[in-house]
């Protein structure tokens, strides 16, 4: 399970409170690794009894005072071990994908509508990072931590290129397709009731 990792590193980049953490997962972690603010606020919890983070002291405690965590020694050594260890690739799992195989069998109504609303979310989301890299990485920032963020935007940069283009290709495939009702494979047919 990777979110407790992403906490460590959010909090080893900078000590937050739980709300600020999520803020934080809100405008850069999620767009790679989302999590809901419940998760994030249990995972705390989590974290802090294993002895890997740590409230902050405060000078005055207050009822409902937000609690700001920093990551304790147990907990850099966690994110290390995981930083190391060998991971294998996850198989791509899209709904997208999943719904064209069905609409080879069953047609494809409503499919088309989908498939370029997902192309114009692509895109959006391709001109944010594009933004973000614009902004955050001019020519000249180059340190390693730089390089190391610049290449995790980077892949969310070549992955939207990807389904833009990959969308962009199958709208034009579904302008070329029979009529959106009917089945566009010749996979089996229905079985008919037999007449007595």
């Amino acid at each position: 399970m990777s979110l407790p990792h992403a906490i460590l590193t959010a909090l080893l980049e900078k000590p937050s409170s739980g709300l600020e953490l999520t803020r934080r997962f809100d405008r850069s972690i999620g767009y790679f690794w989302s999590a809901t603010h419940q998760q994030i606020y249990r995972e705390l919890g989590k974290l802090e009894a294993e002895g890997h983070i740590r409230a902050l002291p405060t000078e005055q405690p207050a009822r409902g005072q937000k609690k700001s965590y920093e990551v304790l020694p147990a907990g850099r050594a966690e994110l290390a071990r995981w930083t190391s260890a060998a991971h294998d690739p996850k198989p791509l799992r899209d709904t997208m994908l999943l719904r064209l195989r069905a609409a080879a069998v069953v047609g494809t109504a409503g499919v088309e509508a989908d498939l370029r609303r997902h192309l114009d979310l692509h895109r959006r989301q391709l001109a944010e990072y594009e933004e973000i890299e614009r902004r955050d990485f001019p020519p000249g920032k180059d340190g390693p931590q730089d390089r190391l963020r610049h290449l995790v935007l980077r892949a969310g940069i070549d992955l939207e290129t990807f389904w833009t283009r990959w969308l962009a290709h199958a709208v034009e495939e579904f302008a070329e397709l029979p009529s959106a009702e009917q089945p566009v494979s010749g996979g089996p047919e229905p079985a008919r009731p037999q007449s007595r």
